[in-house]
């Protein structure tokens, strides 16, 4: 497979700017496509070693695309993250004012990040999606918009002025990136990990949710995102894209996969890897047995007791 990695182009992206911090991207051909899919269908395909794309911003929750993508076609695994801080600046052609302009464009997730801004500083502008912020500004580049909401980064690549910067209606916004790969055997543990899988139910029932949660929170699992998703079936049917403390090495963590692949109509495992923030995942201290040796010690009575072994 060619040492290269796919990444949501074209270039001056923040996604770029966020793998360009991972060391071992010094050492791979960074190659930009033009939507999320396409990164993710080149992995697939072989094209790419692995595929780095935006899954999550702390201000609208899971990207939608991404996590699509994920849930559908050919099994993934994610095998790294990356948190960005992100703030954006206001891009023009040399010469543009803020009075000139009527249409700005931005990729579809950064507009609640800029949506109080814009309605004080621009009410009257029309919004334009773009496949990314970079495209935005080279959208603006060739004439299509006014402005775009990109990096700041991004004006020198295409060309253009930064008219205002520091743009965000949410103090110390993020947007979580994962770099995606085809599956193999997952990294060793480090104490503070993430482990990402999508969840199908087997009928529609009072409590059915709360039974999936309650695999998780009877073995002291803190979750960190839990997002439902269309599953294309029918109006209410949904599954649910769910990211938990731990990694699947853990006794914990093990114990409620199991409990999730018994009374799930269908469970995808997307991965477990180091968080980004460095965070220890532990136990909770009011579930007393959540420990992993406590899940072992109750395992090795278990086999002593098949045994005859009391």
């Amino acid at each position: 497979m060619p040492a290269s990695y796919a990444y949501l182009g074209p270039e001056g992206t923040f996604t770029e700017v966020a793998l360009r911090t991972l060391p071992e991207a010094a050492t791979r051909e960074l190659i930009p496509y033009v939507s999320v899919q396409s990164a993710l269908d080149a992995v697939r395909a072989g094209e790419a070693e692995a595929a780095f794309v935006p899954i999550e911003n702390s201000v609208e929750g899971g990207i939608t695309t991404t996590l699509d993508e994920l849930v559908a076609g050919a099994p993934l695994t994610i095998y790294r993250e990356v948190l960005l801080s992100i703030t954006f600046a206001l891009l023009v052609r040399p010469g543009t004012e803020l009075t000139d302009i009527k249409t700005v464009s931005a990729h579809p997730a950064a507009q609640p990040q800029v949506r109080n801004w814009l309605r004080t500083h621009l009410p009257d502008a029309t919004w334009e999606s773009a496949a990314s912020n970079a495209d935005a500004a080279r959208l603006v580049q060739e004439g299509r918009y006014d402005a775009a909401f990109a990096g700041e980064f991004a004006a020198a690549r295409y060309g253009l002025r930064a008219l205002e910067t520091g743009i965000h209606d949410a103090e110390n916004a993020q947007t979580r990136f994962v770099l995606v790969g085809r599956p193999s055997r997952p990294a060793a543990p480090t104490g503070a990990d993430k482990t990402s899988v999508v969840l199908w139910q087997r009928d529609d029932h009072p409590g059915a949710l709360r039974d999936l949660l309650g695999e998780f929170a009877s073995r002291g699992i803190n979750l960190m995102l839990l997002q439902s998703r269309p599953t294309g079936a029918g109006i209410g049917n949904y599954c649910f894209c769910i990211d938990a403390e731990g990694h699947i090495s853990d006794r914990r963590m093990a114990e409620a996969l199991r409990g999730l692949k018994r009374i799930c109509l269908q469970v995808r495992f997307l991965g477990s890897y180091p968080r980004a923030d460095i965070t220890p995942a532990e136990a909770r201290p009011t579930l007393p047995g959540t420990s992993d040796e406590e899940f072992t010690a109750a395992a090795d009575w278990v086999a002593r007791c098949q045994d005859g072994r009391f």
